[in-house]
């Protein structure tokens, strides 16, 4: 009996070595401009779907002339498996269901390879909070967009503070130190 439980704690550990190294998450191809810094391994990778908001207002330059101003983004964020994982918000803020933060703040941009998406963008930690998943990362990525540009109808006086949320969809790879 004994001898068989051993193989099945054997069986158990092998399996689950394996499954964990199925499971590893393999970093994206992105700009050279777009990589974390060195030292640093991707943590955990969210799909995210929700809408960028836009506001009608005129511009800082010259008050006469109106533009679509960006606000924030609103978006719910999921594994592969589609399981929540926390949301994205102003700030850019990203909140784990766990209640850890992380906010960041743009360090580099690439227009990405659809001109009607919104651009790729690599991001780093500018504070975390809590004790989850979003603690301690360091950079951020969003790649592999679809949508979320700024409306293509006219902006000015007439609809001056008018909002718009534009359905967007992106891919975030959230980088810790190396352990």
């Amino acid at each position: 009996m004994k001898a068989n439980t051993l193989m099945f704690s054997v069986a158990c550990l092998a399996t689950t070595a394996a499954c964990a190294d199925a499971r590893a998450i393999e970093p994206p191809a992105a700009p050279t401009a777009l990589q974390p810094p060195a030292g640093q391994v991707l943590a955990l990778a969210a799909a995210g779907s929700g809408v960028q908001i836009y506001e009608c207002k005129p511009t800082q330059t010259d008050p006469s002339r109106y533009e679509w101003t960006f606000k924030a983004p609103e978006a719910a964020l999921a594994d592969a498996s589609g399981h929540t994982l926390g949301k994205h918000y102003a700030g850019p803020t990203w909140e784990s269901t766990d209640g850890s933060t992380v906010v960041g703040e743009m360090k580099a941009h690439d227009a990405g390879p659809d001109a009607n998406a919104i651009p790729w963008l690599l991001l780093g930690a500018k504070s975390n909070s809590g004790s989850g998943v979003f603690a301690h990362v360091a950079s951020i990525q969003r790649l592999q967009t679809t949508g979320g540009k700024a409306p293509a109808t006219a902006c000015g006086k007439d609809n001056a503070a008018q909002v718009a949320r534009v359905p967007y969809k992106a891919m975030y790879y959230f980088y810790t130190s190396k352990p």
